[in-house]
C-alpha cells in the first residue's frame, strides 16, 4: 500500500512540474488576480512572462502587479480596463478587453486579455485568465481597415459602383454607388441579379447578354456593355458596365463574376450633341458647295455675258448696234446685283449666330402679308381661308416670320391653277412639342418624283410663268432652318400644294 502511495505522490508531482514548465513557458501572461467585495484588486499568481510583456525593470519586479499595470496602461485605456472587470464581476460573465501599453523598449503594444470568472463564499470573484500581445493582428487589422477606407474612397471619388455575382445562386452584391445611380438607397446590397437586368432597357437588352456570354465563353477576356437602365423614378441612366470572371469550376464553368458600374449619362449626352454638331457641320458644308457652284457658275454667267457685250461693243462700228448692246450690257448688269444681293442675303441667314426671337402674334403677320399682297390677291379673286387663332403666338424673327409667310403665298398665287378660283388656307396643328403652319392651295401643284430634291434649290423652277427667280423657297427653306425648325412639301399636279413649317420656339 505504502508503494502505490508513493507512485502516485511521485506522478502528481510530476504533472504540476509538467504544468508549471507550460505555464512559464507560455508565451502569454498567465494571471490570477482576485477582485474583492470591498472593490481592491490583488493578483495570486502572474506567470514569468509578465516580465517581457511589459518590459519590467529589475526595481520594477518588487512592485504591486496591479500598479505596474496602472504605470504602463494608457490612461484612457486603463479607465475603459478598470469597467469592464467591474462590469464582468456584476453580470458575473467571462472577461474580454482589448488595451493599449506604452512600453520603454517596445514602445507602443496592444493586448488582449480573456479570463472566466469564479465566485467565492466570502463575495470576493477571482479571475483566471491570459493576456495575449496582439500588436500584429491590430497593426494588420489597421492596416486592412485604412486599405479599405482608402479603396471606398476611391471608389467614393470614382463615382464607380462595384458588383460581384455569384453564378451558382444568381445572386449579386451590388455596391452602395451602384445603387445611387439607380436613384435607390445609397447603402449596399445582395439581391438576385434580375433586379438589374430587369430595368436595362429592352432596345439594349440583347446586346447586355450577348456581351456577358461573349466572355463566359472565353470569347472574350472581359465584359464591356453600355446599357439604359431604369432607375427609381422611372428615367433611362446609361451605364457603362465591366467584369471578369475571378473563379471558375474544374469543367471551366464561371462561378463568381466580379465587376463596375460608371454613370455615363452626361457622356452619352455630349456623344448625341457632337453627333448633332457633326450633322449640322455636315449641311453647312453641303450648303458651302451649293454656294460655291452658284457662285462659280451663277457670276461667271453673268460675267461672261457682260465681257462678250463689251467686246461686241468694241468691235462694232454701227450706233443703233451698240446702243442695243448698251441695252443688254444694263440687263446683265442688273441680273449680276440681283445675283449678288441673293448671296449676300444667304450669308446673312448663314453667319448670323444669335438670330433675334420675339413673342409674336401669328395672325398679325398674317393680316400684314396679305395686305402687301391685296392687289394680287384682288386681281386673281383669291380666297383666303384662316382658321388660326386670334390668340396665337410664336416666338421667332419678326423678319424670317414676314419673308416666310410672304413667300409661300406669293407662290401660292403666282402658281394658282387657271381653270378654277385660287385657295389659300392657313390653319395650325402640333407634332409633339413643335407648332407646325400648314399652308394649302389649290393650284397647278408640282410633281415632286421628278423635281422633289430641287424643289429647295437656288433659281430652281418648275412652272413657266414669266416672275419666277427660284430663290424665294431657297432662301425661305433657308430662314426656316437658320431658326431651328423645318419644312415638308406634299403635292399633286393639277390638284394643289401644302407646305408645313416646324417651329422650334
Amino acid at each position: 500500500m505504502e508503494t502505490y502511495a508513493y507512485l502516485d505522490l511521485k506522478s502528481l508531482e510530476e504533472k504540476n512540474n509538467f504544468y508549471k514548465k507550460l505555464l512559464f513557458q507560455s508565451p502569454d501572461l498567465i494571471f490570477q488576480f482576485t477582485l474583492t467585495k470591498e472593490g481592491a484588486i490583488f493578483f495570486p499568481f502572474l506567470s514569468k512572462s509578465v516580465i517581457t510583456h511589459f518590459d519590467l525593470t529589475p526595481e520594477e519586479k518588487n512592485k504591486p502587479a496591479f500598479e505596474i499595470l496602472k504605470s504602463k496602461i494608457i490612461p484612457e485605456d486603463f479607465t475603459l480596463f478598470m469597467l469592464t472587470i467591474y462590469q464582468a464581476k456584476k453580470e458575473m460573465k467571462s472577461w474580454e478587453h482589448e488595451f493599449r501599453a506604452i512600453l520603454p523598449i517596445r514602445g507602443l503594444r496592444w493586448f488582449k486579455g480573456v479570463a472566466t470568472i469564479e465566485s467565492e463564499e466570502n463575495g470576493d470573484v477571482n479571475f483566471f485568465g491570459k493576456i495575449t500581445d496582439v500588436t500584429v493582428y491590430k497593426e494588420q487589422e489597421l492596416r486592412l481597415k485604412l486599405s479599405e477606407e482608402r479603396y471606398l474612397f476611391a471608389l467614393e471619388a470614382s463615382s464607380e459602383g462595384i458588383w460581384d455575382l455569384d453564378v451558382s445562386t444568381k445572386k449579386v452584391f451590388y455596391s452602395s454607388q451602384s445603387m445611387k445611380m439607380l436613384g435607390f438607397d445609397a447603402e449596399d446590397t445582395i439581391d438576385y441579379i434580375d433586379k438589374w437586368d430587369d430595368r436595362v432597357h429592352p432596345d439594349d437588352n440583347e446586346k447586355y447578354l450577348k456581351d456577358i456570354q461573349l466572355h463566359i465563353d472565353n470569347k472574350a477576356p472581359y465584359y464591356e456593355n453600355a446599357q439604359r437602365v431604369l432607375t427609381k423614378s422611372n428615367e433611362y441612366k446609361w451605364i457603362l458596365s465591366r467584369g471578369k470572371i475571378i473563379e471558375r469550376d474544374k469543367n471551366n464553368n464561371p462561378l463568381r463574376i466580379i465587376g463596375t458600374h460608371t454613370d455615363i449619362s452626361i457622356q452619352k449626352e455630349k456623344e448625341v450633341n457632337l453627333i448633332k454638331t457633326l450633322q449640322i457641320v455636315e449641311e453647312q458644308n453641303s450648303r458651302l458647295l451649293n454656294f460655291a457652284h452658284i457662285v462659280s457658275h451663277n457670276l461667271r454667267s453673268h460675267s461672261g455675258n457682260i465681257e462678250m457685250l463689251l467686246n461686241i461693243i468694241e468691235e462694232e462700228q454701227g450706233g443703233e448696234f451698240i446702243s442695243e448692246s448698251y441695252t443688254y450690257l444694263r440687263s446683265s448688269s442688273k441680273a449680276l446685283s440681283q445675283t449678288i444681293d441673293h448671296l449676300k442675303e444667304l450669308v446673312e441667314i448663314q453667319t448670323e449666330l444669335i438670330h433675334k426671337k420675339e413673342n409674336l402674334n401669328l395672325n398679325e403677320f398674317l393680316a400684314k402679308t396679305l395686305d402687301i399682297l391685296a392687289d394680287e390677291i384682288s386681281k386673281n379673286k383669291v380666297i383666303i381661308n384662316n382658321s388660326i387663332s386670334e390668340n396665337e403666338t410664336l416666338t421667332y424673327n419678326p423678319a424670317y416670320l414676314e419673308s416666310i409667310l410672304l413667300n409661300f403665298t406669293t407662290n401660292a398665287i403666282r402658281y394658282s391653277h387657271p381653270d378654277r378660283t385660287p385657295i389659300i388656307s392657313y390653319s395650325i396643328s402640333t407634332d409633339n412639342t413643335q407648332k407646325v403652319l400648314n399652308i394649302s392651295d389649290n393650284g397647278l401643284g408640282i410633281n415632286l418624283e421628278k423635281y422633289g430634291k430641287k424643289l429647295f434649290g437656288m433659281y430652281k423652277t418648275f412652272h413657266k410663268h414669266r416672275d419666277s427667280r427660284g430663290i424665294g423657297l431657297f432662301i425661305t427653306k433657308n430662314q426656316i432652318e437658320a431658326m431651328g425648325g423645318s419644312v415638308q412639301v406634299s403635292s399633286e399636279v393639277g390638284v394643289g400644294t401644302t407646305f408645313k413649317i416646324y417651329f422650334n420656339e
